[in-house]
C-alpha cells in the first residue's frame, strides 16, 4: 500500500481519556456561552425553550464526532454515511436560528480538533457581531415595520377612488405588489407593501377599510410571516 494511504488510514496517535474528558468540559462550556449569547441576542417571543440546549449539546457531540474521526479519512466517510440516514423533521423558521447551528457546530469542531484558540476568537467575534446587529435592529425598530395588505375588492370598482382616503389617512405610503382575479374574475385580490403611520393599529386600519363598500376582504400582517 501506498505511504500517502497508510497515513491517511491511520488512527493517528492514541488520545488519553482524561484528555478526552477535558475537551468534552471545554465544548460544554463554550456550548453554554453559545447559548448564552443566543438567548441574549434573540428577541424572547423567537426563542424556542429548547434551542438553547440543542446548541449546548451539538457544540459537545460534534467535539466527540472530532475526536473519534482523528485524522482517518475512512472513518470520516463512514460517520457521514451513518449520520446520514438522520432525518430532521422539525423546520428552523429563522435564518439566524440556523447561523447559530452553525456557530456550535464549528465550536464543538474547534474543539474537537484541539484549536481551542479558534472556538475562543470565533466566539469572541461572532458574539461581537451578533450584539452589534441586535443593536442595529432596535434602532431600525423605532420605525414601523413593514407590513402586507391584502385586500379583495369587487369588479368595476376604481381601486384609487376606492382606497385613497382610507389608506391615506392610516398608512405613511403604499406599493402595490400584485393583482390577481379571484372568484372567476368577479372580483380582484390586491397586495400592497406598506407602513402604519405613527399611533395607528392594525384593528384601526381593518376596521376603517371594512367599512368602505366594494371591499370584500381585508388581510394584514408582517411582511415576512405571510400565511401558507
Amino acid at each position: 500500500m501506498p505511504d500517502f494511504l497508510k497515513t491517511t488510514l491511520s488512527d493517528g496517535p492514541p488520545i488519553q481519556p482524561l484528555a478526552v474528558f477535558l475537551r468534552l468540559l471545554v465544548a460544554l462550556l463554550l456550548g453554554v456561552v453559545v447559548a448564552w449569547i443566543y438567548r441574549h441576542t434573540r428577541k424572547s417571543s423567537e426563542i424556542s425553550s429548547s434551542f438553547p440546549v440543542t446548541l449546548v449539546l451539538l457544540s459537545v457531540l460534534i467535539a466527540m464526532v472530532t475526536q473519534v474521526i482523528g485524522d482517518n479519512v475512512a472513518r470520516a466517510f463512514s460517520l457521514v454515511g451513518a449520520l446520514s440516514i438522520v432525518r430532521f423533521r422539525t423546520v428552523v423558521r429563522d435564518t439566524q436560528d440556523t447561523a447559530y447551528v452553525i456557530f456550535a457546530v464549528v465550536v464543538g469542531m474547534a474543539v474537537g480538533a484541539r484549536d481551542l484558540w479558534v472556538a475562543a476568537i470565533g466566539i469572541g467575534v461572532v458574539g461581537f457581531a451578533a450584539y452589534l446587529m441586535m443593536a442595529r435592529a432596535k434602532v431600525f425598530s423605532a420605525t414601523q415595520p413593514p407590513y402586507l395588505l391584502s385586500l379583495r375588492v369587487g369588479i368595476g370598482h376604481d381601486l384609487e377612488a376606492l382606497l385613497g382616503s382610507a389608506l391615506t389617512s392610516k398608512l405613511q405610503g403604499w406599493e402595490l405588489m400584485s393583482v390577481v382575479t379571484g372568484k372567476q374574475g368577479l372580483s380582484l385580490e390586491v397586495t400592497y407593501e406598506t407602513r402604519l403611520r405613527p399611533g395607528v393599529s392594525a384593528e384601526e386600519l381593518v376596521k376603517a377599510l371594512n367599512q368602505v363598500e366594494g371591499i370584500q376582504r381585508v388581510e394584514f400582517h408582517r411582511r415576512g410571516f405571510e400565511q401558507d
